[in-house]
């Protein structure tokens, strides 16, 4: 593509930009500005842009009751959670491997949510949101590492088969979502597995499945045989080699796939709302705002409230993909070395 010398081309080229990025934004921004209001500025006949903000809406989200120390709790929280993202941002700086910061900051951040509900009067609200991380990560691992070694497998065979289970993968992917509704459902049934964050895992990792394993294929079929070849003339067996050579070299390939892996699972509702009962994950959760009835507050008692949760399910989102954006544009740009 070449370089664009005109200077008003490049100022209508910004221009544009600049309007669609602040278009995809409005609805960020407004709901960050309803989760702030108070139910009557939030449902003020007119828009209300100057307005005394509160954080009320997020108190009556997470928290039951307010400790008297909560002041000194929140403050702890915060500055355990900026200590672990400083680690996180500034690994490389530090003389230890990687993988045990890496490994220390999981364990940290795992520590931290055991304890929030220990240290205060936590919501249900807290509780699904647990329920989304460890439907979210379990759905990750288990999904990324069959695709791993199946879309290893595939880009180095390249028999009838491989393309048989290429084509029904495909296949599969193309099913909507009602399909699995049904026969997961009967699964949970039979299981006694109904209203369980595993039957959501496996239903997940179903549908996502053939995605993990087409899009790995495409970044280890750009790795050169050779280099693996070369592994196991030192001696490494095939495994060995996989794990120590190829993976990490489409180490973005697979951190771009697992970010396409957690969006997909983290935001899923028709399986979780059809799957579970009370184990609910965040986007069924949010629901519960925007949905009124006889036993329930009308919707617009409750926007402040949906605004706030809708915030709270995207912030954590937001900082993964800032975290690993890196990862993610070398690995939809390049995904591999080049033989």
């Amino acid at each position: 593509m070449e370089r664009i010398e005109s200077t008003f081309g490049r100022i209508m080229i910004h221009v544009v930009l600049v309007v669609f990025a602040a278009y995809s934004m409005t609805p960020f921004f407004w709901s960050a500005l309803q989760s702030i209001k108070t139910l009557k500025d939030a449902n003020s006949r007119t828009p209300k842009f100057i307005f005394t903000p509160t954080l009320e809406n997020y108190q009556e989200l997470w928290l039951r009751s307010v400790p008297d120390n909560g002041a000194t709790i929140a403050y702890f929280l915060i500055m355990a959670v900026v200590i672990l993202i400083c680690l996180l941002l500034f690994a490389e700086h530090i003389p230890v491997g990687n993988g045990l910061i890496y490994g220390g900051v999981a364990l940290g951040f795992v520590v931290l949510l055991w304890a929030i509900p220990r240290l205060v009067d936590t919501t249900d609200f807290y509780d699904y949101f647990i329920n989304t991380v460890i439907v979210t990560v379990g759905t990750i691992v288990v999904s990324i590492s069959i695709g791993c070694l199946a879309g290893y497998s595939l880009a180095r065979y390249s028999g009838h088969a491989a393309v048989v289970v290429l084509i029904g993968a495909l296949a599969f992917r193309a099913l909507p979502r009602l399909a699995f509704i049904l026969p997961y459902y009967w699964i949970g049934t039979l299981t006694n597995l109904m209203d369980s964050r595993l039957l959501v895992i496996l239903a997940l990792v179903a549908v996502n499945q053939p995605f993990t394993i087409w899009m790995l294929r495409s970044f280890f079929m750009e790795i050169p045989n050779e280099i693996e070849e070369s592994a196991m003339i030192d001696g490494a067996n095939r495994l060995v080699a996989f794990v120590r050579v190829i993976v990490p070299i489409t180490w973005p390939g697979i951190i771009s796939t697992s970010l396409f892996t957690l969006l997909l699972a983290y935001n899923e509702f028709l399986l979780v709302k059809v799957l579970t009962q009370s184990n609910w994950t965040l986007p069924v959760a949010i629901s519960r705002f925007t949905a009124g009835g006889a036993a329930s507050p009308s919707v617009s008692a409750r926007i402040p409230l949906g605004a706030a949760a809708s915030i709270s399910a995207t912030i954590p989102i937001v900082l993964v993909i800032l975290f690993f954006q890196k990862n993610l544009v070398k690995g939809l740009t390049a995904g591999a070395v080049k033989g």
